[in-house]
């Protein structure tokens, strides 16, 4: 890199030549560069320093010097990317473990033929084409085997262009599908489709197993049969018991194999591959050699039945021989004796034995028989659709004769879900990711490239197998009828050997493989720690070669070969296939909507309607296979996904669903009118105002209890507090609150959202979480936040002033506000109240909030067996009996089961509470005003209509005032003074005066004389505090305020003091500010006695409606 120089050739200081500076000529010899002499290290600057400044000198980055730490330069970045390597699926690094030779891992070299497509055309062709093609399409006939054929290979060509579009977005480490669908679809998704996705290997493990047995007892070596039936019909048992006898064998010495030495089953696969490929070109070889010299394979048909070849030679009654006539093995078989007198089976008598070629070859014309299905039940015989055959009796039984019978029921939707395990194997090539020279590019090429080679192989074969072999022939699963031999290795050229041989190495190769890939893909699962008790999982040798994996996976191998049967264990693995297949074409077409940035795929021939296509073919495959085997897929990968999500570790990887459920909020929120809801939707949405402690935890818990009990996890919650300062310097505090406040959350179970605000002053912190707490239409309408219970202390940053004008601001905000006085008193959420009420006292109507909050606690464990009563008040002039049966029938019409009870007070006493109510609320409603009209609905629905008027509530305030202001205009001085006293509890004589005032003998009317001998009874003691209440001028307002509070308190003690739960009415703050402190006094008095106190103050809007 050119190091930028000044134009000028003299170099310069502050853009001064150094010749004008002849005084620091030194400095510029030594310091400036380009001057060709050693610098010095100057005693002046630290060493660090200098150390520092030569580590980016000549690089131009002294501007970014501070930034170095955590920011490295491009160069550095580039040179890191250029040399990554990624290991390998757990091949190449075991193999040096095992020799104990570290060696530096090379870089990957293998392209797409070796890499990709060798290894897809391995897995994807198999025991299904070997043993089962022919009897699909003998079956099926050839038109539906090829549109079996074609859904399954168009489902994997399409599936296989959603996962190149996935694995070229980016780097695809060990753990092929299960590590794309995972990063795609987030840890729950790819958990429960990497476990369905390793479950299906291991039972395709225990299919290729089975499938070895097969060949080796069927065609190999019948004699190595353990169990032989005994009885007609016993055959099948005696198979499956062989089956499970030789799988167990075959698991424990394969396991044993792998955990010795995976490089052995490597160096192997080789082989297998070669045996696979040689298979093929037999088949194709032997269907050209049909053309012109057709093999001889006759078949003996008795009428149009087939027969099994396995217990006679010879297909005829009977044989000529020196003009005598001999009967056959054929003849006794059918006949209770070789005599030509004897006694027959009918349908033997009446028809003929005749013999026809079972290769016809490829220019018969038999395609056209072939065309057709031929569906059978379980046990009906195998026959020649065209072959003149006479009925028998049919009273004959079938048992003992040696007919070629049919094992299992057939019918399409059954073969599709044998046939599909043999286009599984697409994911081979994403799987060795690591050891691809370029995996970006040989994925998509070599995959789709392995699909289309070997869907024309089945699908030609399909063809070439109608076209050349005879039908009766193709749907004798077993060979029977031509001596015991593999059906399609009578195709073969040059000799059936060839099939049988390559098909066996094959089916125990790729059996190997599966027991290899499988433990690695659990190891890979349980190393990610989303599913916590697979962990142990993780673990294995020093080489980290998956020991436990291993054994669960042979564990539940096994289980499949118990099940012994090849046509029952292969719709299973399909089901596992599908499912992991529909999930990626899911991650696919939901990162292809989202159009998020990070998705780029170099391999660009893909679209989400692709992708949507083969998500919903894999999801009809999978019901055409077999509804209940895939509903019992789906409860599985669905339990998972629920555990997972409720038990597993949090990771965040970017994945499609987090992408998909931001822009379904986006959606909602622009959806959710940004207004009030309506009547019937709306429910408490709190902002929850938490006070921290110095520690910044949270000084009471229990209010996040109380929210959990109130909302019980639906609506919205946002949780905020407010730290005093400086973000810049607060950060990392309210970082740690954050942590703290959200860990509470999670132990007291409160669903919501968590808000830390730093803020010069605490109180303008709380003024922007009322206004901007919440997005859209999800902003909250209630604030809920605890009485300040020390808001006497000036220095207390919650004091009362804070407190009212938070009151305040939700009045101005049109919030609703509860507080909660006691809080620490309030139940946890693991207490249970067996008995006791909660009482609303209802004063004035500000929305029927106080109606609902009782319902919704209720609905909680904690308060469910508390009862609800309502307590109002009445005149003396109101008909309180009347009043009762109103608000009963209000609560019937709003569904809410509570008792009512109507308290009488005198006008007197009413009036000072309205009033006291009215003025500090300003918008309130009378509760005789509200329930007037309530009473005129209920009247309608009853068809009587009772009016009585009342006055407006204004007009009720001016009475009070009036009446106040003649009777206690001389009273007023004395009463403020013992507010006062009341409030600063600093007088003990008043303390104990007050404490003696019980409710019902309150006495707050004061003379002159009994002020003043309470003013010099207590001269001695309160001299400060008495100078400032002579000092100040006597309030009005006050001493009605403080009179209303005491005798509502008294009312409310009476009634509700050993209640659960009080709901108050909340009068508001007065609207000139100096009397704050007063209000807090008088909510002090108001409340005083009570254990759990919810003051309630409502926006003024309709919250609960008795319409549906």
């Amino acid at each position: 890199m050119e190091i930028l120089k000044p134009a000028s050739s003299d170099y310069s200081i502050y853009g001064i030549p150094c010749l004008f500076f002849p005084f620091v000529s030194n400095f510029c010899t030594f310091f400036l560069p380009g001057d060709g002499v050693a610098r010095e290290s100057s005693p002046f600057i630290n060493s660090a320093e200098m150390d520092r400044g030569n580590m980016y000198e000549g690089k131009n980055m002294a501007l970014f010097e501070e930034e170095m730490d955590s920011n490295p330069m491009v160069s550095s970045l580039l040179n890191k990317l250029a040399n990554y390597t990624n290991l390998t699926q757990g091949v190449v690094e075991h193999e040096a473990d095992e020799d104990s030779k570290r060696k530096e891992v090379k870089v990957p070299r293998m392209g797409t033929f070796i890499g990709v497509y060798l290894p897809c055309l391995q897995n994807i062709l198999g025991v299904i084409l070997f043993l089962r093609l022919t009897w699909i399409v003998g079956t099926a006939g050839v038109l539906e085997s090829f549109i079996i054929v074609f859904m399954c290979c168009a489902c994997t060509m399409l599936t296989a262009i959603s996962m190149s579009a996935i694995a070229t977005n980016g780097v695809v480490p060990a753990g092929g599908s299960y590590y794309m669908i995972s990063r795609s679809l987030g840890p729950e998704f790819g958990g429960a489709v990497g476990l369905c996705f390793y479950l299906g290997t291991t039972f395709a493990g225990a299919m290729y197993i089975l499938g070895t047995i097969e060949i080796l007892l069927t065609y190999i070596s019948p004699s190595a049969a353990i169990f032989k039936a005994e009885e007609v019909g016993e055959e099948t048992e005696a198979m499956l018991n062989n089956m499970r006898v030789y799988g167990t064998c075959i698991i424990i010495l394969m396991a044993i194999v792998v955990f010795v030495g995976v490089k052995y089953v490597n160096k192997l696969a080789l082989v297998f591959l070669a045996c696979v490929i040689l298979s093929i070109i037999a088949i194709y070889a032997g269907v050209i050699k049909t053309a012109f010299d057709p093999p001889d394979f006759p078949i003996c048909l008795l009428g149009n039945r087939t027969l099994s070849k396995r217990s006679f030679d010879v297909c005829a009654k009977f044989t000529e021989s020196n003009n005598e006539t001999k009967t056959t093995t054929l003849w006794r078989l059918f006949c209770d004796s070789s005599l030509l007198n004897a006694t027959c089976d009918d349908y033997f008598s009446l028809n003929n034995v005749t013999e026809i070629q079972g290769i016809p070859g490829i220019m018969s014309g038999v395609l056209a028989d072939n065309l057709w299905s031929a569906y059978s039940e379980k046990g009906s015989i195998v026959e020649k659709k065209d072959q003149p055959s006479v009925a028998g009796s049919e009273d004959t039984k079938m048992g003992g004769l040696p007919y070629v019978f049919t094992d299992i029921m057939t019918y399409f939707t059954m073969l599709v879900g044998i046939y599909f395990p043999s286009v599984t194997g697409i994911m081979a090539g994403s799987n060795r990711s690591g050891d691809l020279k370029d995996a970006q590019k040989s994925i998509p090429t070599g995959t789709i490239l392995a699909i289309s080679t070997t869907s024309f192989i089945y699908l030609s074969c399909i063809v070439l197998f109608g076209a050349c072999i005879e039908g009766v022939i193709l749907r004798d699963k077993f060979g029977e009828a031509v001596d015991g031999n593999l059906v399609v290795g009578t195709l073969a050229w040059p000799s059936p050997w060839v099939i049988v041989i390559g098909s066996f190495f094959s089916t125990c190769g790729a059996g190997l493989q599966s027991l290899t890939g499988a433990p690695r893909l659990l190891q890979a699962i349980a190393r990610d720690g989303i599913v916590p008790f697979l962990q142990v999982f993780g673990h294995g040798k020093a080489n980290g070669e998956p020991t436990w994996a291993l054994l669960l996976t042979a564990g539940i191998c096994e289980i499949g070969i118990l099940i012994a049967s090849l046509d029952s264990v292969a719709p299973i693995l399909s089901m596992f296939f599908l499912m992991c297949y529909m999930f990626v074409n899911l991650a696919c077409a939901v990162q292809t909507l989202l159009r998020t940035p990070n998705w780029r795929p170099r391999f660009k021939y893909y679209h989400w309607t692709l992708s949507f296509l083969g998500m919903s073919l894999c999801l009809a495959l999978m019901f055409i296979c077999s509804w209940y085997y895939a509903l019992i897929a789906m409860l599985i990968a669905g339990c998972i996904y629920k555990y997972i999500e409720y038990r597993g570790a949090e990771k965040e990887w970017g994945d499609g669903i987090r992408g998909l459920s931001l822009n379904a909020a986006r959606y909602a929120l622009l959806r959710v009118e940004d207004g009030p809801p309506h009547t019937k939707n709306w429910r408490p949405q709190l902002l929850v105002l938490l006070n921290l402690d110095s520690e910044q935890l949270v000084k009471h818990p229990r209010l996040l209890s109380f929210t959990s009990q109130l909302k019980a996890g639906k609506g919205l919650t946002i949780v905020g507090s407010v730290l005093q300062g400086i973000y810049l310097d607060k950060c990392t505090e309210a970082q740690k609150a954050e942590e703290n406040v959200k860990a509470l959350m999670g132990v007291e179970k409160t669903k919501g959202f968590c808000q830390i605000v730093v803020s010069p002053h605490f109180r303008d912190g709380i003024s922007y979480l009322i206004q901007s707490a919440g997005l859209g239409g999800m902003k909250h309408n209630t604030v809920l936040m605890a009485w300040p219970q020390s808001w006497k202390q000036t220095e207390n940053r919650f004091s009362w002033k804070n407190f009212v004008d938070t009151v305040r601001e939700t009045t101005a905000a049109q919030q609703a506000l509860l507080v909660a006085k006691n809080i620490d008193l309030f139940p946890t959420n693991q207490e249970r109240f067996t008995e006791g009420n909660i009482d609303v006292w209802w004063i004035v109507h500000d929305g029927g909030m106080l109606m609902l909050l009782p319902f919704l606690l209720r609905q909680h464990k904690v308060w469910r067996k508390c009862k609800m009563r309502i307590f109002t008040v009445a005149q003396m002039d109101d008909n309180s009996i009347q009043m009762k049966k109103d608000l009963q029938m209000f609560l019937y019409h709003l569904r809410l089961n509570a008792e009512v009870e109507v308290v009488e007070m005198t006008i007197f006493i009413l009036n000072m509470i309205i009033c006291f109510l009215l003025q500090t609320g300003g918008f309130f409603l009378s509760l005789v005003t509200f329930l007037s009209q309530i009473q005129s609905i209920t009247d309608e629905s009853r068809g009587s209509i009772r009016r009585k008027s009342f006055s407006s509530p204004q007009s009720i305030g001016q009475d009070a005032q009036a009446l106040l202001t003649n009777d206690y205009r001389e009273e007023e001085v004395a009463q403020l003074i013992h507010d006062r006293n009341t409030a600063s509890h600093s007088a003990p004589a008043i303390k104990a005066s007050v404490a003696a005032a019980v409710p019902e003998k309150v006495q707050m009317t004061w003379t002159k004389e009994k002020f003043v001998a309470e003013k010099h009874k207590n001269k001695d003691s309160n001299v400060s505090g008495f100078k400032d209440i002579f000092n100040m001028k006597p309030n009005q307002s006050n001493v009605r305020r403080m009179h209303t509070a005491v005798k509502l308190n008294g009312v409310v003690l009476n009634k509700s003091q050993h209640a659960q739960l009080v709901l108050l009415n909340m009068p508001g703050p007065p609207k000139n500010r100096k009397g704050d402190e007063n209000y807090m006094e008088f909510l002090e008095v108001l409340t005083e006695g009570l254990d759990r106190v919810l003051l309630v103050r409502g926006s003024g809007r309709e919250v609960i409606t008795i319409y549906s």
